[in-house]
């Protein structure tokens, strides 16, 4: 039998744990009175809380080793940014600026003239904002090029075509014998077959500011003058204004990020509500009111001790660690009440000491299973290439550290100043002795109130409560009839089945406003910007990233035929394309020059970039070496974050077929598009991790290699089922969603792992036998710690906060269908899996007797 059992360190550990329990039970008052002194003092940390606060977009929602921002090093050292040439398609990154959506409220046309109106008398509004004591205005901070400040050409534009009669065409328009690009500023716009403009729904103000240090506390004061002027009620009649700056988002996440806590109070409130009303009892010395309390009390000392120790020592605080207190209040209350419902098992009769004893003997063993796993995980998933998920990974796994000490120190303790209690047959509110038989003499009343302390004399335990008797009684002996596995079967089969074809229609990506609240200005923007400005997208550089020989003619030819392949995609513009070298080559033909000769073509460059100054910030020219040039050209139809996709995989398909030159491709939102390859690869790494970890930690705890597997095929089993209701519930999956995700898959393993170790440990005889034991004794607690909370959650559902919106649905996802995989699925597998080795284990035992 020895090769069947792998209990080589749950034997050990179990009875060293009811030792503890024991000790424990001798001397609660240091295990209570020590935690409460500890959270006190590491609470102190949270006084820096506003100091770890760090909610930087790129640093921590990007790969810290993204492609984009390796591209990002090479553009910046081989085409740097000149402050007095500002192109906004060669920015590098978002710069400083202000914008503005304006969508008509009348007509649908922002070009109406009362509408454009409107528009008019708030920008004139908007460049008339000063700082610094009314010095600095729009003209003196503005972004420049040639000596004048970039402004919203547009305005010219339709201003002169009022005044001319003239007509607009787009998507690009001739003004002043220059061609301008209208995509980015003109939306929803109506057109005839000669592409001029009948109307626009809405028109996009930019104001781009200089981006140099020097200037960047002024220009900051300008863009939060120009947020107060916005926010106030405009005399706007005729246009709806949304408005953005660069620092708006960051601004809105930082001052959201402590939001969570109050939804963590009410969560905590709802919870303790929940667990009382799941632990009332009709005996008034039985009933576990205060000891509902004190559990949820442990949990909260955990997050205050964890939280405070890593502020202490400097570790960020990002908006997604906000989820952890949510996911360590499920963790506490599961571990509460595997542990009441153990406690209730033991002989009211014996000592307390030994009534703890025999409850950390059964209860301890299945929470450090869960516990260890759960750290394991956590820690490995701080080596996350994602900064904010390493941020959450660590409080996460601290808090779990700090919930276990707690839950077998502090609750166990206050579970021991219950017992005494109940040993002295006192009122669980007065404490004041009771009788434990109801009187004739005294009124119903009195008998209802004021007596207690009955137990069940045939086993010395506890009377189990309905619920428990439900599940000994009813739904145990249901749940092994043969007819009811085969229809559990079937139905795990479906839900595979189900789970499998919505895991192949799940949608990646992530607005980046989700991170703002709802009704938030960063939000009503974006929520615009998708509506009316999606039919073009980013404007992309694509670079030859190492010297190349331009003048080669065979050469440049196959070149401009890789650089021409960036154009074919559907998500791009043939039409709208920039490009130094073939404006060069028109040059050096309208000059007669012999391009095709290298020091012609090195020596005219610099007289061609004297007529056409923005062409030479594409070059990189040191001497008479060409280190690296771009073009740039321009995607269209961007409608959603999987188009995003598309986009990228798409540019880097084309970017690999190039043979003659070494391609790369960059915007500055890509930075931000990264996350879409790494975020699968990055989930399937971790319930990858997460299931080696629990196959290997069962292996070692449970003393079942079957009960072991099964745990851990468990996790598999959740993870498919979540990732395709995910799909059904119109959950992407995304950086947000993939720290959720992964976070929830390893909580759903402790139902299963709860029910395993129960149902190996059960001394009856029979796997069906097994199985009823094991749903009598934990059945209940899984129903109440899933339940109370989820429940205790569900005031996320109504944040403004799409994180903790997710966060709940995803949790309850994980929470139901780790419930049904603990209450039906794992017993049923258990009965059918261990069916045979048990006959074998009973006929080996009835050998042994007989041969005694």
């Amino acid at each position: 039998m020895g090769w069947r059992r792998t209990d080589c360190l749950s034997k050990p550990l179990t009875g060293l744990f009811e030792k503890l329990g024991s000790t424990v039970g001798s001397c609660p008052f240091y295990f209570f009175v020590i935690p409460i002194f500890i959270s006190a003092a590491l609470g102190g940390g949270f006084v820096f809380l506003k100091d770890r606060e760090d909610n930087d977009l790129e640093r921590q929602f990007t790969p810290k080793k993204g492609p984009s921002k390796v591209t990002r090093a090479f553009v910046r050292e081989n085409f740097p940014y000149n402050y007095s040439m500002f192109s906004q398609d060669r920015l590098t990154d978002m710069g400083m600026f202000a914008s503005v959506i304006a969508v008509s409220t009348i007509n649908n046309n922002v070009l109406e003239s009362s509408s454009f109106e409107d528009i008019v008398q708030l920008n004139n509004k908007i460049l008339n904002i000063t700082v610094d004591n009314g010095r600095l205005g729009f003209n003196e901070l503005c972004a420049k090029a040639s000596g004048e400040c970039v402004s919203n050409i547009i305005l010219d534009i339709i201003s002169s075509a009022k005044s001319n009669g003239t007509s607009i065409t787009y998507p690009e328009h001739v003004h002043k014998s220059t061609s301008v690009f209208l995509g980015f500023e003109l939306g929803g716009v109506d057109t005839d077959f000669n592409s001029t403009v009948r109307s626009a729904k809405a028109l996009k103000l930019s104001y781009y500011l200089d981006d140099r240090e020097s200037t960047a506390e002024v220009t900051k004061m300008w863009l939060r003058r120009f947020k107060a002027l916005l926010s106030d009620e405009l005399d706007t009649k005729h246009i709806d204004v949304s408005y953005f700056t660069s620092k708006s988002r960051q601004e809105e996440i930082d001052s959201h990020t402590t939001d969570g806590f109050p939804l963590f109070g009410i969560s905590y409130a709802s919870a303790i509500t929940i667990s009382v009303l799941s632990c009332l009892r009709s005996d008034n010395v039985r009933n576990k009111v205060w000891v509902a309390i004190f559990g949820v009390v442990s949990s909260w000392l955990a997050v205050i001790s964890s939280f405070g120790l890593l502020l202490y020592i400097g570790v960020p605080f990002v908006i997604t660690v906000a989820n952890s207190p949510f996911l360590i209040l499920g963790i506490g209350l599961n571990n509460m009440f595997v542990m009441v419902a153990d406690w209730q098992h033991s002989h009211v009769t014996d000592p307390v000491s030994k009534r703890m004893a025999h409850t950390y003997k059964e209860a301890v063993m299945s929470i450090t299973i869960t516990a260890l796993t759960d750290v394991l995980k956590f820690f490995i998933g701080v080596t996350s290439d994602f900064p904010s998920v390493q941020s959450f990974c660590l409080y996460t796994a601290t808090s779990i550290i700090f919930c276990y000490i707690y839950t077998i120190t502090f609750f166990g303790a206050f579970m021991v100043l219950n017992g005494r209690r109940e040993a002295s047959n006192r009122h669980c509110f007065t404490c004041m002795k009771i009788p434990s038989h109801k009187s004739e003499n005294q009124s119903d009343m009195y008998n209802i109130c004021c007596v207690g302390g009955n137990y069940d004399k045939t086993t010395g335990a506890e009377k189990k409560q309905q619920a428990s008797q439900f599940f000994r009684d009813y739904y145990g002996p249901f749940l092994i009839r043969p007819w009811v596995k085969g229809a559990v079967v079937l139905l795990f089969v479906a839900y595979l089945a189900a789970s499998v074809f919505g895991c192949f229609h799940i949608k990646q990506g992530i607005e980046l406003y989700d991170l703002a609240a709802d009704n938030s200005h960063v939000t009503a923007f974006n929520i615009k910007d998708r509506e009316y400005f999606s039919d073009y997208g980013p404007s992309v550089m694509v670079i030859v990233k190492e010297e190349f020989p331009y003048w080669d003619n065979i050469k440049r030819s196959q070149l401009r035929g890789c650089i021409q392949d960036f154009t074919g995609p559907q998500f791009v513009d043939r039409d709208i394309f920039t490009s130094w070298l073939v404006s060069y080559l028109a040059y050096g033909e309208e000059k007669h020059l012999n391009l095709n000769d290298r020091g012609v073509f090195l020596t005219n460059l610099p007289q061609f970039f004297d007529l056409f100054p923005f062409f030479k910030l594409d070059v990189n020219l040191t001497g008479d070496v060409i280190h690296a040039s771009r073009f740039i050209i321009q995607t269209v139809n961007v409608s959603d974050a999987e188009r995003e996709i598309e986009i990228l995989r798409g540019l880097q398909s084309i970017a690999d077929r190039c043979r003659v030159a070494s391609l790369i491709f960059y915007n500055q939102e890509f930075i931000f598009f990264d996350q879409y390859d790494v975020v699968v690869s990055s989930t399937i790494k971790n319930v990858g991790v997460i299931t080696a970890v629990m196959l290997f930690v069962s292996l070692l705890l449970i003393p079942n290699p079957i009960c072991a597997l099964l745990v851990t095929c468990s996790i598999g089993s959740v993870t498919v089922g979540v990732t395709g209701l995910m799909s059904l519930w119109q959950i992407s999956l995304d950086s947000i969603s993939m720290i959720i995700f992964t976070a929830c898959i390893g909580f759903t393993v402790d139902f299963s792992a709860h029910v395993s170790y129960a149902f190996i440990s059960s001394k009856k005889a029979s796997a069906d036998a097994k199985a009823v034991d094991a749903l009598s004794s934990l059945g209940y607690p899984i129903l109440q710690g899933a339940l109370s909370t989820v429940l205790g959650m569900s005031v996320l559902s109504l944040s403004e906060f799409y994180i903790f919106r997710t966060f709940f649905k995803i949790f309850f996802l994980v929470m139901f269908i780790g419930m049904v995989h603990g209450l039906a699925f794992i017993p049923v597998m258990l009965t059918i899996c261990v069916r045979g080795s048990d006959k074998k284990e009973r006929k080996e035992e009835v050998v042994i007797i007989t041969k005694l």
